[in-house]
């Protein structure tokens, strides 16, 4: 039965196969082929070798996006990592009314990004306006600030959630055992509780480092690079670069930053998931 089942098994991997064939790696090579061309559609792409990286690399606003972008993604990926934790401790206690904060926490990761985006430049401004401080247009600061509490605001009940799944995952035995043998709150979250969460530690710092440099929607909506592309991230340069700008050597360079980007994402992501895995531990 079980020679039979691995027999045909590839029947069954095959839909998904396709799909992930058709919508990912094809795009994906076409794209890479493209990013050395210049073009303004895919059927006249004349090849251009490297220029496109070089004018790409010497574009002082991709620059800036990409250091833009960094500062983002560590600050957004302590905060809300941090927060999360904190709130998942907190709901995991024997506390009334913790199935009613869950939910509220979880509630504004179903909002979406630009809704999301619109709704905070209206607060911001609001507040920024009382305070007789530059509204966001004319402010890099706010803006950049404003970016961090938008994402805090909407992945912080989503890693809570994953949190809390890791924290319900340790064995009360063990925790048990630490506190007959005379071990301190603080010596039982650290040396029992943060290793043994260490699997959602690696799923949450996974989301939100991938969810901070793939931002777009957001950023469009918050700021849209204002004041003069001060806060503009990596996707809305790129996509600035590709469809605001006329003439194919620009689709050109849009595609050779495209690919940039994914690069950088890949490295970094794959740094830290090798990272943290190495300290997960075996329950």
């Amino acid at each position: 039965m079980e020679k039979s089942l691995r027999r045909y098994a590839w029947i069954f991997v095959l839909p998904t196969l396709l799909a992930f064939t058709i919508g990912f790696i094809i795009p994906f090579l076409e794209g890479l082929y493209l990013s050395f061309c210049q073009f303004t559609t895919v059927s006249n792409a004349t090849f251009n070798g490297i220029g496109n990286y070089i004018e790409a690399f010497q574009d002082e606003s991709f620059l800036h996006a990409g250091l833009f972008t960094v500062m983002v993604a560590v600050v957004s990926i302590i905060f809300i990592n941090v927060v999360a934790f904190v709130l998942a401790m907190m709901l995991t206690q024997k506390l009334k009314g913790t199935n009613f904060f869950r939910a509220v926490f979880f509630m504004p990761n179903l909002i979406g990004g630009i809704v999301l985006g619109y709704i905070w430049q209206i607060l911001i401004n609001c507040v920024l306006s009382l305070t007789a401080q530059p509204l966001l247009a004319l402010n890099a600061t706010a803006g950049y600030w404003g970016m961090i509490i938008l994402l805090g605001w909407q992945q912080i009940g989503y890693m809570m959630i994953i949190y809390i799944a890791g924290l319900q995952n340790v064995p009360d035995d063990l925790l048990e055992a630490a506190r007959i043998d005379g071990a301190t709150e603080w010596e039982i979250l650290w040396k029992i509780k943060i290793p043994m969460v260490m699997p959602s530690i690696t799923i949450c710092m996974f989301l939100t480092l991938t969810n901070s440099f793939k931002l777009y929607d957001q950023n469009l909506a918050l700021t849209d690079g204002a004041p003069n592309d001060m806060t503009q991230m990596f996707a809305l340069n790129i996509f600035d670069t590709f469809y605001a700008r006329a003439g194919k050597a620009w689709k050109g360079i849009g595609q050779a930053k495209a690919v940039i980007f994914s690069v950088i994402v890949v490295i970094i992501s794959s740094f830290q998931l090798g990272y943290t895995r190495k300290r997960e531990v075996q329950q």
